[in-house]
C-alpha cells in the first residue's frame, strides 16, 4: 500500500473499526492469559493484528473462543475513551507490561512511536479505554465497541512474529483477524480470499506442471518445467514482436562480470545488500549480476554516436540474480533468479516525453491484451533527506528529471499518483500496480529515468553543433520479469490461459484404440500448422481422458470415435463446457489458427 493510500486508509472509518477491533481482541485474549503481555496491534490493509507473549501456544480452538468472547465485548457498547498522560503517568499504568514501557521510553525520547517507528518530532504520550482493557495509543477509534458489528469480523490465523521485526529479540504470537462495516462486506472479503486459494499460483504452477522449486537447487530459484518453457517462449514471442515494431535492438550480455563495473554504475554502495557475495579468480572478484543495466551501458558507450543515432533501444531478456531473504521469498513473485523483460533507451532531452510515453503505451497495450482493467501508474520521488545516502546527491536533476516526467504524464492525460521517497537511486520512475480480476493487487514493473549512470559511464553524443553531450537512460520493464508475469497470469485467468499462451492447445481424444492412429494423425497435422497438440492414446475410457484434459485445463478437446474416423471430422469440447459435434478438421483448425493469430482471450 503506498504511503498516499494508507494516508487516506487512516483517514477512514473502517480503519477506525479495525483499530477498535484489535483492541477488542486484545482485551479478550489478556481475560484468557491475564499474565500475558501486549505489544503492538495496529489496522492493516484488510484487516488488523495484535502481537502478544503468552504462557502457551495459541491454538485454532482458543481462536474460537476469543471470538466469541470479542462478540460479547462489542455488545457491551463501551466507549473508547482518548486521555493524553504524562510519560511517568504512562509507566505507572503499564508497569507490569515491558514491551509498552518500551515504547513509551521510545515516545518520551521522541524517537519511536507507540508502534515502534521513527518519529519525526515528539509526540503527546495517550491512552484509550474500553471496559477494563487499556492500551498505549494514539488512536482513531470508533465512539463505542459495539459500532464494531458481531456479524462483520473474524479472526483469521496465529502466526510468529519477532518483536520490533528483529530475530534476535523474543518470538512473539500474532493473531490476525479481519473486520468490516457490515456482514455482506465480510462475507464478500471471505468469498474472495476462498477464490484466491484456489488460483494461488503456486499450487496451480505445480498442478499445471508450470513450474517446480527444489531444495537442492535452492530457495527461490524456480525450475520451468515444460508447460512453463512454452509460457515463456510465448511471452518472449510477444515481447519481440511489439518491440520490432517500437525499434528495439536485441543484445545478450554474461551472467556475472567483474566488480569494477558495478562500484562505477554505482550499484554496489547502494545494493549491495541485494547482491549475491563475490567470488574471487585470480585476484579479482567477479558477481552475478542483479541488472542488466551497466552491461547494456557498456555497449551503447562501444562505438561513437550521433544524434542522429539516437534514440537507442537496447533490449533483453536477461538473467539476473538477486539475494531476497528467505522469509521474503514467495513463490514466483518473490524469487532470487529471475528474467527481465529489460530494455536501456539512450536519448536526447528532447526526445524524452515521446520515449518515455512510448513506453507507457506499451503497458497499455498489454493491459488490453491481458484483461487488466483496474491499474495504478505511482511517479516515485526521492526524499531531499535520502541525498547521498539512498539517492544520488544531485537535487537539481532529481527536481528536473521528476518534473519532466510528470509533464509528460500529464501531457498526455495519463492518471497516476505521486508518491515520495520511492524513487531508484538513480533517479525517478514510474511504477505500475495492477489487479487480476478477483481484485488481488500485484506489482508489476518500472519505468525509470538514469541521470546518473550515463554520467558514470561517460556515454557521449554527438550533437548537431558537433559537441558532446550525456544522453538521458530510460529503463523499463513493462512485462516485469518472467517469473512474477507467469505468477500473475496463473491467478489472473485461474490456469485457463487464453489459447495462445496455453501449453497445450488442444488435445485429441480416441474413444477406443481402434482410433488411435487417426487421433495421432490429427494431432500431427495440427502442430504441422503450429498448434501445440497432444493424442491421448492411453488404455483409459473416454470420460476418464475428458477429465484428465479438463483438470490440465486444455481449451480444446477433439474426440473421435469410428463416426469421426469415417467422415473425417472431430466433435469438440471446449474448456468453457460448450461442444460441437461431427466438424470437418480443416474448420477446427481455422478457427484454432485465428484465436492464436489475434492472441484471442476468447475461446
Amino acid at each position: 500500500m503506498s504511503q498516499q493510500v494508507q494516508e487516506k486508509y487512516e483517514e477512514s472509518y473502517l480503519y477506525k473499526i479495525r483499530h477498535s477491533a484489535a483492541h477488542v481482541m486484545a482485551q479478550a485474549v489478556m481475560e484468557m492469559f491475564p499474565d500475558g503481555k501486549i505489544t503492538i496491534g495496529p489496522p492493516v490493509e484488510n484487516g488488523f493484528y495484535y502481537d502478544f507473549d503468552l504462557p502457551r501456544s495459541l491454538t485454532p480452538e482458543d481462536l474460537e473462543a476469543i471470538e466469541k468472547r470479542m462478540r460479547g465485548i462489542v455488545q457491551g457498547k463501551h466507549e473508547f475513551n482518548k486521555k493524553v498522560v504524562s510519560a511517568d503517568e504512562a509507566k505507572k499504568i503499564f508497569a507490569d507490561q515491558p514491551y509498552k514501557l518500551e515504547l513509551i521510553a521510545g515516545l518520551e525520547k521522541g524517537e519511536l512511536d507507540e508502534y515502534g517507528e521513527p518519529l519525526k518530532e515528539k509526540p503527546e504520550i495517550s491512552i484509550y479505554q474500553h471496559d477494563t482493557f487499556v492500551d498505549l495509543c494514539r488512536g482513531p477509534h470508533v465512539e463505542n465497541t459495539k459500532e464494531v458489528k458481531q456479524d462483520a469480523f473474524k479472526l483469521m490465523s496465529i502466526a510468529g512474529a519477532y518483536w520490533r521485526g528483529d530475530e534476535k529479540n523474543k518470538q512473539l504470537q500474532r493473531v490476525y483477524g479481519t473486520a468490516w462495516e457490515n456482514k455482506q462486506q465480510l462475507k464478500d472479503y471471505l468469498n474472495q480470499l476462498e477464490e484466491a486459494k484456489k488460483r494461488d499460483h503456486r499450487k496451480l504452477g505445480k498442478e499445471l506442471e508450470i513450474f517446480v522449486f527444489d531444495e537442492e537447487v535452492g530457495p527461490g530459484l524456480p525450475l520451468w518445467l515444460p508447460n512453463g518453457a512454452i509460457m515463456i517462449e510465448e511471452l518472449e514471442k510477444l515481447a519481440k514482436e511489439m518491440e520490432e515494431k517500437a525499434g528495439y535492438q536485441r543484445v545478450r550480455t554474461p551472467n556475472l562480470t567483474k566488480e569494477d563495473l558495478f562500484v562505477r554504475s554505482g550499484h554496489l554502495p547502494y545494493y549491495a545488500e541485494s547482491m549475491y557475495p563475490p567470488m574471487e579468480l585470480e585476484g579479482v572478484k567477479y558477481y552475478v549480476k542483479p541488472m542488466n543495466c551497466p552491461m547494456h551501458h557498456k555497449i551503447f558507450g562501444s562505438k561513437g554516436r550521433s544524434y542522429r543515432d539516437l534514440p537507442i533501444r537496447l533490449a533483453e531478456y536477461g538473467t539476473c540474480y538477486r539475494y531476497e531473504k528467505s522469509g521474503e521469498l514467495f513463490g514466483l513473485m518473490r524469487v532470487r533468479s529471475l528474467q527481465m523483460n529489460d530494455a536501456h533507451m539512450y536519448v536526447t532531452e528532447e526526445q524524452f516525453e515521446q520515449e518515455f510515453l512510448g513506453v507507457i503505451d506499451l503497458y497499455h497495450k498489454y493491459f488490453e491484451l491481458f484483461g487488466i482493467e483496474k491499474y495504478v501508474m505511482r511517479l516515485s520521488l526521492h526524499s531531499k533527506a535520502g541525498l547521498g545516502k539512498k539517492y544520488v546527491d544531485n537535487e537539481r536533476l532529481w527536481l528536473k528529471t521528476e518534473d519532466m516526467v510528470r509533464r509528460a504524464m500529464t501531457n498526455a492525460d495519463v492518471p497516476f499518483v505521486e508518491e515520495a521517497d520511492e524513487a531508484a537511486f538513480y533517479g525517478p520512475k514510474i511504477d505500475v500496480q495492477i489487479w487480476s480480476v478477483i481484485g488481488k493487487e500485484f506489482s508489476l514493473a518500472t519505468n525509470q529515468v538514469d541521470f546518473a549512470q550515463p554520467e558514470r559511464f561517460d556515454l557521449k553524443y554527438t550533437n548537431k553543433e558537433g559537441n558532446e553531450e550525456v544522453p538521458l537512460c530510460i529503463h523499463r520493464a513493462p512485462l516485469s520479469t518472467h517469473e512474477r508475469m507467469v505468477g500473475f497470469l496463473i491467478e489472473h485467468f485461474a490456469g485457463n490461459f487464453p489459447v495462445w499462451l496455453s501449453p497445450e492447445q488442444v488435445r485429441v481424444i480416441s474413444i477406443t484404440d481402434a482410433q488411435n492412429e487417426y487421433a495421432e494423425n490429427i494431432a500431427k497435422h495440427l502442430r504441422s500448422n503450429g498448434v501445440r497438440a497432444h493424442a491421448d492414446l492411453s488404455a483409459q475410457r473416454m470420460n476418464a481422458k475428458i477429465r484428465q484434459a479438463q483438470l490440465m485445463k486444455v481449451p480444446y478437446m477433439l474426440v473421435v470415435g469410428d463416426n469421426e474416423m469415417a467422415a473425417e471430422q472431430v466433435s469438440l469440447r471446449v474448456r468453457d463446457g460448450s461442444q460441437q459435434n461431427n466438424i470437418p478438421l480443416g474448420e477446427f483448425l481455422e478457427r484454432v489458427k485465428d484465436k492464436i493469430a489475434r492472441r484471442a482471450r476468447e475461446l
